[in-house]
């Protein structure tokens, strides 16, 4: 894997347990009293961000600190951009200052494939558009699997906006590759024109999908990309699509709660169930910082170039991995010689 553009770079169920794995390493160093690691001394790593964003921009750019990366910030507020700089140049720009990483966020869907086709650093796609946002649902799958054990069976409600979400994409490709049950709950008018080819079962009604699910995830209505009349108010939104205080207590009460922020409390969740027990919505926070880790780990770090699994019959001859999380353990000093005895 040279970027991580999309969930199909993962390779499927396999590549998204390796980067799973590998985040276990990672939450123990983010709970240590000193939350770094050597992996990436040495390693420079640049934001382009085109849309804002808190999330996701402060999780890269924790996660590549505690890797001991360098890191390079880009503001468009504040950049050529604003002079009419294009994107081909500045993506050539930023790479000519010796990056070896860009995580990208942009309004265009497809901008960080482009950007992959003209530098020679490895590019991770930050949400593009519509499209996609691979490490949303690479956080996502662990926050479950913490949870849940595994998902394999998991049936999950993606609830809301999906017509104008990169996190479902994602989501529904993730979550069905490691064996989830998905069902996309949302009134006709936001839900994308064509789902050939998605592995989803489609509902209209949120009251009867809820009882029989796990997990209810619920989409933020992404006012600033939709047109006009797709629904009549965010009131009658509310009433029939939100997840309110009525409403979940139809869920079975081991069923989780998740949302990929920022939420619009009061209009897809109530502001109470996002804050009871079974909301995770936190953990898939924390949880952004180690998985990031993970994926840079892979990219830049020894993990690139790490052997495939080994079958146990030859395991005897496999090489032996070093731990990227593993601190290193001090060299002893020499021993001195004992007095020799009379």
């Amino acid at each position: 894997m040279r970027h991580l553009l999309d969930v199909a770079d993962l390779g499927g169920a396999e590549g998204i347990e390796e980067v799973l794995r590998l985040t276990d390493s990672f939450v123990e160093v983010s709970e240590r009293a000193i939350p770094r690691v050597p992996a990436l001394r040495g390693k420079t790593v640049a934001w382009l961000f085109y849309e804002d964003s808190t999330r996701t921009r402060l999780s890269f750019e924790t996660a590549a600190k505690r890797l001991s990366a360098d890191t390079m910030n880009f503001s468009v507020s504040s950049s050529s951009v604003k002079k009419g700089e294009s994107l081909l140049d500045t993506a050539k720009t930023i790479e000519a200052m010796g990056i070896d990483a860009i995580v990208v966020r942009h309004a265009s869907a497809g901008a960080p494939h482009r950007i992959a086709g003209w530098v020679d650093a490895a590019v991770i796609n930050a949400g593009d558009g519509w499209h996609e946002h691979p490490t949303q649902a690479l956080l996502d799958c662990y926050t479950l699997r913490q949870h849940l054990g595994s998902l394999d069976g998991c049936r999950i409600a993606i609830v809301g906006d999906i017509k104008h979400s990169r996190v479902a994409r994602s989501d529904v490709q993730a979550f069905h590759a490691l064996g989830a049950d998905v069902t996309l709950v949302a009134p006709p008018t936001l839900l994308p024109p064509s789902l050939d080819g998605w592995p989803v079962r489609v509902s209209h009604d949120l009251d009867a999908v809820l009882p029989d699910v796990d997990v209810v995830y619920l989409l933020r209505m992404q006012r600033e990309r939709m047109g006009t009349g797709l629904i009549p108010s965010l009131r009658e939104y509310t009433a029939t699509w939100g997840l309110t205080n009525r409403r979940v207590e139809r869920l079975r009460p081991e069923a989780l709660v998740m949302h990929p922020g920022p939420m619009n409390r009061g209009v897809e969740i109530a502001a109470e169930v996002a804050d009871l027990p079974r909301s995770v919505i936190l953990d898939q926070v924390r949880n952004g910082v180690a998985v990031r880790m993970a994926v840079l780990y892979l990219l830049l770090g020894s993990g690139a170039d790490l052997p495939a699994p080994t079958p146990p019959a030859a395991a005897a001859d496999a090489p032996v991995v070093p731990d990227p999380a593993a601190s290193p353990e001090p060299a002893a000093p020499d021993a001195e010689p004992e007095p020799a005895r009379a």
